[in-house]
């Protein structure tokens, strides 16, 4: 009898972690989700997965739940509500790679971001590149997944719209596209990732079928709804202002400015590398729009 390759997979409770743990078992393969509490992996021990309780900032813990694993999907979330928010990705990105290679973990996929290739100027996408460093230096097969912007980050945007008929955006001029991709077709292909074999580190972009400007978003709302729904650039004197009230620590809100200031300006984007591999997902933002919207 062959024995099922087993992943572990972190992030369940977000919407990439998820989508990786739904993708591997729909595909037959053992998954192992890594949650901080067991009752957080209820409804994956219900679905015939291993629940491993474990924090991203306990080596040994997470050795464990990493250990006898084909791959590991990983995650390293932002605190974005600590105002140490910066120096608790540094441990955790720490602990994620001490704790790899004390597991002998065969290999791994980390969420990335684009962006994070650059040094400096990149905001809250610093952390994602402490990350990209401390894995690189394990040794082990690494697959970073840079991930164009989230098509999920329009939610509050999509919600005033359907509540007021108008949203503002962050992200100016409005008639600029920018690559976007959606969480579920990150967690698709991150399982596709874990399922290859590779040597040593490798970088995959991730985008969508094409580019979305803000104005896309208004036209696809206003097909989706029927009536005209009016897009407004919030001015960048007003941004942290417009963050208050978020949850956000004051670092993160300037993490957060400085990032948006990247992706405005194009110093956050795809690299020119032609050799780097590409991937697209299928989601369009017409299906956000209608799965958010329903």
């Amino acid at each position: 009898m062959t024995k099922t390759e087993l992943y572990a997979v972190t992030g369940v409770s977000g919407r990439t972690g998820a989508a990786v743990a739904r993708t591997l078992l729909a595909a037959g393969k053992g998954v192992r989700v890594i949650v901080r509490t067991q009752a957080n992996g209820a409804v994956w021990a219900n679905q015939g997965a291993e629940v491993a309780v474990a924090n991203l900032t306990d080596i040994t813990a997470l050795s464990n739940a990493l250990s006898g694993t084909e791959g590991a999907y990983i995650i390293s979330p932002p605190q974005y509500a600590q105002d140490e928010l910066f120096k608790q990705a540094d441990v955790m990105a720490e602990t994620i790679a001490e704790a790899s290679i004390k597991a002998r973990l065969p290999k791994l996929v980390a969420l990335s971001s684009i962006g994070a290739d650059k040094s400096k100027g990149i905001g809250l996408i610093s952390m994602n590149r402490t990350l990209e460093q401390s894995l690189e230096q394990t040794g082990l097969p690494v697959t970073f997944l840079r991930a164009a912007y989230f098509m999920e980050n329009w939610s509050p945007m999509i919600q005033s719209a359907l509540q007021q008929g108008s949203f503002s955006s962050f992200l100016s001029p409005l008639n600029r596209k920018i690559p976007m991709i959606a969480t579920d077709d990150i967690g698709r292909i991150a399982a596709e990732a874990l399922n290859e074999h590779w040597e040593k580190t490798r970088v995959i972009e991730l985008e969508g079928p094409r580019p979305y400007s803000p104005n896309d978003l208004a036209n696809s709302l206003t097909q989706r709804l029927g009536k005209a729904v009016n897009v407004k650039a919030i001015a960048e004197a007003d941004w942290a202002k417009a963050l208050l009230g978020s949850g956000m620590s004051a670092a993160a809100i300037d993490g957060f400015i400085t990032m948006t200031q990247a992706l405005n300006s194009g110093h956050i984007g795809f690299s020119d590398k032609s050799k780097i591999d590409r991937r697209k997902g299928s989601t369009t933002i017409d299906d956000i729009v209608t799965e958010i919207s329903s």
